[in-house]
């Protein structure tokens, strides 16, 4: 039998050790040292069309769940990166392998994508377990996060009569089903309940703020240490990136179909 030698450390050394540790964490994100959390600021890129591209050189990637296999997790994180899972939470999707889960009851209208409809957020009994095996996707692939997509179905034509009251329930779930897997989750948009949400997701993603004069609405999670990922589609940079860095958004231009092409803001 092999034997394993014991080390016992004084105590100053294992005071400084927790106080390294401890700080280690905070600059990997803050928060617990379990889940992790960008930062205001953070260069990311966003890829939802097809399997990752790795070549750029940023500390965030955000792909999309289904395309990408726990093997492109896996490269990313050996190259430093941390990766967000993409999965539609608030529409269904028919190309999607789960798709003939979701009952015909909670299908609402089409939202303008391609075989994507809005989903009844009122029912949060059925959804509830369909979104838990999603991220439980996520998990098992080796996701650090999830962007659920989709979350202000109440200020579109769902085909349902859904309410500010029934958003907010709606999103809270889905925070508690990614911080029960230790995944961070992101607020996509909803600008209006950033007051009630902030607490509640531990970064944002936005589209199109600067293009709609709404950017500032989004300076509570940048005051709570919190990233906002945030993409233009088209508005040229100069008319943005100053807004942007003084407001402490993590900003960059994409095409509409998100492949690997980005224009980030300078520095």
């Amino acid at each position: 039998m092999t034997s394993r030698r014991r080390f016992l450390l004084p105590l100053s050394a294992v005071v400084l050790l927790l106080a390294a540790c401890s700080s280690a964490a905070r600059q990997d994100g803050g928060g617990p040292a379990e889940r992790w959390r960008p930062r205001p600021g953070t260069a990311w890129q966003w890829q939802l069309d097809g399997r990752v591209d790795p070549r750029v050189d940023v500390p965030v990637y955000d792909i999309d769940g289904f395309e990408n296999r726990r093997s492109d997790v896996a490269r990313l994180h050996r190259e430093g990166r941390r990766v967000i899972c993409y999965v539609n939470a608030g529409a269904w999707e028919s190309f999607r392998p789960d798709s003939g889960d979701f009952p015909a009851s909670v299908l609402g209208r089409p939202n303008g994508w391609k075989g994507e409809r809005w989903l009844d957020i009122r029912r949060l009994d059925v959804l509830g377990p369909l979104l838990a095996a999603r991220f439980d996707m996520c998990r098992r692939k080796g996701f650090d996060a999830v962007e659920p997509d989709l979350l202000d179905g109440y200020l579109n034509r769902t085909g349902f009569p859904l309410t500010a009251r029934h958003q907010l329930a709606f999103n809270r779930l889905i925070a508690r089903l990614a911080h029960e897997r230790g995944l961070s989750v992101g607020l996509k948009n909803d600008l209006p309940q950033i007051p009630q949400l902030v607490d509640v997701f531990d970064f944002a993603v936005n589209e199109e703020c600067a293009q709609y004069g709404e950017c500032a609405s989004l300076t509570p999670f940048v005051r709570a240490g919190k990233a906002v990922l945030h993409v233009e589609y088209a508005v040229p940079g100069e008319k943005f990136c100053g807004q942007a860095r003084r407001l402490g958004l993590s900003s960059m231009r994409k095409k509409l179909n998100l492949d690997e092409w980005r224009e980030p803001c300078p520095r």
